[in-house]
């Protein structure tokens, strides 16, 4: 299995120590199963979920701490399929929706499908610029040059509805999410930027490069080849 893989890495094991006690803390299982379902490989993600209630939460875990989980590995996915592709993220939720207990699944949005696009515009532009910092402007200045539709589209519908909601994930939960998808896509212009807004979602560099350590093995054994070398962490 490939976290059994990871855990001989010291990237890994930083965050291992911390699984069983604060889960929610230690994004390895997120960064896994993201990079598992960019890299075609659906039926890895389950595993992830399996592993995490049988082996990393504790024995007498409460169900909310189950769901929490769940919900998690859930969320990554969906965000992380802008990047990699819908076919991909429906693919891995299908499997992970069936492997998953009947008290652990969901059955209602929990996005806000009362919300205005006008105020889901306004959330995205929070979330946008926190991700992107001072290049926040000139970045959806160049996208707006290239296709206008297409920064309306990245900042209301992409960081407004779909990144932004922050119920499940953290910012920077989700911001590793984002970062595991685009390595396993080799996009090296997006990962830059994704490993430096992670840092400014609050990431240490440390831990933004086991992060991408970690998305590279995955990818890696999933069999992802790189044109273009994955960049490396801007200290």
């Amino acid at each position: 299995m490939v976290w059994s893989l990871l855990c001989l890495s010291g990237d890994y094991a930083k965050y291992h120590r911390q699984a069983a006690s604060a889960f929610s803390t230690s994004p390895w299982y997120i960064v896994v199963a993201v990079a598992l379902s960019a890299s075609n490989k659906a039926d890895g993600v389950p595993r992830v979920l399996e592993h995490m209630l049988n082996e990393e939460l504790p024995k007498d875990a409460k169900v909310e701490d189950q769901m929490a989980l769940a919900r998690k590995l859930r969320e990554a996915v969906f965000k992380s399929g802008l990047i990699s592709g819908y076919p991909k993220a429906i693919n891995s939720l299908v499997a992970l929706h069936e492997a998953t207990p009947e008290p652990l699944r969901e059955t209602e949005v929990h996005r806000d499908t009362n919300k205005s696009l006008a105020e889901y515009d306004e959330k995205g532009k929070i979330f946008w610029n926190s991700v992107y910092g001072d290049t926040s402007n000139n970045l959806y200045d160049m996208l707006y040059k290239v296709y206008p539709d297409l920064a309306w589209f990245s900042r209301t519908v992409g960081y407004g509805i779909t990144y932004g909601s922050m119920e499940y994930l953290s910012p920077l939960e989700t911001s590793y999410s984002l970062v595991a998808a685009l390595i396993a896509g080799d996009t090296p212009q997006q990962i830059a930027w994704h490993l430096a807004g992670a840092k400014r979602c609050g990431a240490s560099s440390e831990e933004v490069q086991a992060v991408r350590s970690i998305a590279i093995e995955v990818s890696k054994h999933c069999g992802i080849q790189w044109k273009n070398p994955v960049p490396e962490i801007d200290l």
